[in-house]
């Protein structure tokens, strides 16, 4: 049975980030978002309702992030779903969270020309790759394919 575990979100923080370093100094960033959805009903009636979704997000994209988004800023996020399962100390029971792990991001808007504060790319969309141990980097050469046909055409390809 294949798996597949992806999660695209685009919505509103529902704080600032909130920014720590684990003991060997990886950066940290657990953000919330605010997912809108709205649709008529068979009235014609207008509805809404806000789904709330915990993200974290490790290394230099944790820095980005606490670094140039707040609170009600829009943020599209791409990862992958983690459930985490504890025993309350209180009442021993068990207890389980499913959050949402970062491992690609788009800034949505510019800032909103607040003081003070600036925003990478002036406006434009900025991408940035994971860089967790848990998901591969991208930036790893690939490695030789053996059914790659070796004729020069092949080398000469600009991309």
């Amino acid at each position: 049975m294949a798996n597949f575990n992806r999660v695209i979100l685009a919505g509103n923080l529902t704080r600032d980030p909130e920014l720590r370093y684990t003991p060997k100094g990886t950066a940290v960033a657990k953000i919330g978002m605010a997912l809108n959805r709205s649709w008529k009903t068979e009235t014609g009636e207008t509805r809404e309702e806000v789904t709330f979704v915990d993200v974290e997000a490790y290394g230099r994209q944790a820095e980005v992030i606490s670094q140039y988004v707040r609170k009600g800023r829009p943020l599209l996020v791409e990862g992958r779903l983690k459930l985490d399962q504890w025993e309350d100390k209180t009442t021993h029971q068990k207890v389980s969270k499913l959050k949402v792990v970062l491992e690609q991001f788009s800034f949505l808007d510019s800032g909103g020309g607040r003081s003070g504060e600036s925003s990478p790319g002036g406006g434009e969309s900025f991408r940035s790759r994971s860089t967790t141990p848990a998901a591969p980097s991208s930036d790893a050469p690939a490695p030789a394919s053996a059914e790659a046909s070796g004729s020069p055409e092949d080398d000469d390809v600009p991309f």
